[in-house]
């Protein structure tokens, strides 16, 4: 498959075929890693026994260096430059944003526009949604040599979903997601993963996860919210049924849910054993969240030790677009990312704001000069890190004391 360079110019699919029922040169960073052999998990088309597959997914989990820090996949906002971004401040793997399956075996526009990658973006999970599974192998089979794992999302509540049949609303058809499972394992070279949400009982959470890992899942990530808690701020994700998944399987399992900061991250991986954990809308506002920084929202008024990091949203608002020239993006994507970067700065300049929505066709020229603009108006607002300075002197201190 060969990676086609992304064009800015048009604008995405819209919703309707985004919905449809199945009728059923990205230039490289290195071109030498796109071609190495993926990782396989036994002859196509042959299951492996139970204990077999367990133990060659837990050896592809750590061949990957077991990642603890992930980036989630997000509609649109997970996409190469963001990831790499990312993975510049700590996150050790990422997903892909949701593809949508048959568009993707269908529509060579939609592949070279919505999947890009290169020789540093690994490990790599790429997800599709699907309600077929002939359908979702044909799209699988076209990005297996460049991913780790190629992913089913079925977990995604929105509206979309519902009217395309895909994501959390499958949970009502678990025959179909049981075949989605099985088609991809018996007949990829790489591993399946899932990522799903809970059912409103623990009960029914645990068979189904126990169901995907029967049929051939070798990693999955649970979102810690029912398909109706669409509202990660209104709605705790619930840590106890994501740790009853992880005693329950025998496969590596990672959480999603209630991540604000590493203290979060640390916490769910302590508190729910998780393999790893993910993370979406905390990264949007915050890419250097798995670097140790968080936004001023997560550094209460009483509490010690946090200074200025010396790194603000500006600065990563720039590194993102030096990273979009070099990996050329839709830029409906680069646009979301500005606004979810900037969306504090622009409450304090908001006329800075309506300029940038009053741009129809954007430029990197305008959006370098945006920043510019915020900085001479004097906004800044700066993420903050732990005081390790302040650490060592306690501990030292101590030392001396005791």
């Amino acid at each position: 498959m060969a990676l086609t360079t992304t064009t800015h110019s048009d604008p995405p699919l819209n919703d309707d075929s985004l919905c449809s029922l199945p009728q059923q040169n990205q230039e490289d960073c290195s071109s030498s890693s796109l071609q190495e052999t993926p990782f396989s998990m036994g002859s196509p088309g042959k299951y492996l026994s139970g204990v077999s597959r367990v133990e060659m997914a837990w050896a592809h989990w750590t061949k990957l260096g077991r990642p603890k820090f992930i980036v989630a996949p997000m509609v649109d906002n997970s996409e190469l430059p963001f990831r790499m971004l990312c993975r510049k401040y700590g996150a050790e793997a990422a997903y892909t944003p949701m593809l949508h399956s048959r568009i993707f075996s269908e529509n060579p526009k939609y592949r070279s526009e919505e999947f890009t990658t290169c020789n540093e973006d690994r490990p790599l999970f790429v997800q599709f949604c699907a309600n077929d599974p002939d359908t979702l192998l044909e799209a699988a089979r076209r990005v297996e040599s460049y991913c780790d794992y190629v992913d089913i999302n079925l977990g995604c509540p929105q509206r979309i979903a519902r009217r395309g049949y895909y994501g959390a609303f499958l949970m009502d058809n678990l025959p179909l997601v049981k075949s989605l499972v099985e088609k991809l394992a018996s007949n990829l070279n790489v591993p399946v993963s899932c990522k799903i949400r809970v059912f409103p009982k623990l009960e029914d959470t645990l068979k189904y996860a126990k169901m995907l890992e029967d049929a051939g899942c070798s990693l999955l990530a649970v979102h810690g919210r029912t398909r109706d808690e669409k509202d990660g701020k209104k709605f705790r994700a619930d840590w106890n049924a994501i740790k009853a998944v992880k005693n329950e399987l025998r496969i590596p399992v990672l959480a999603n849910g209630n991540v604000r900061h590493m203290d979060d991250v640390q916490n769910c991986l302590e508190e729910t054993g998780a393999d790893g954990v993910l993370s979406a809308e905390t990264l949007l506002e915050n890419p250097a969240l798995f670097a140790g920084f968080r936004t001023a929202d997560w550094v209460s008024d009483n509490e010690n030790g946090y200074v200025d990091g010396k790194l603000d949203q500006a600065d990563l608002v720039v590194e993102y677009l030096k990273l979009c020239e070099k990996y050329p993006v839709p830029w409906r994507m680069i646009r979301s990312h500005v606004h979810k970067l900037l969306g504090d700065w622009f409450r304090l300049q908001p006329q800075v704001r309506e300029d940038l929505n009053a741009q129809s066709r954007l430029t990197f020229e305008f959006l370098y000069g945006l920043v510019d603009r915020l900085r001479e108006l004097g906004v800044r607002v700066p993420l903050h890190q732990k005081d390790t300075s302040a650490a060592r002197d306690s501990a030292e201190v101590s030392r001396i004391e005791l």
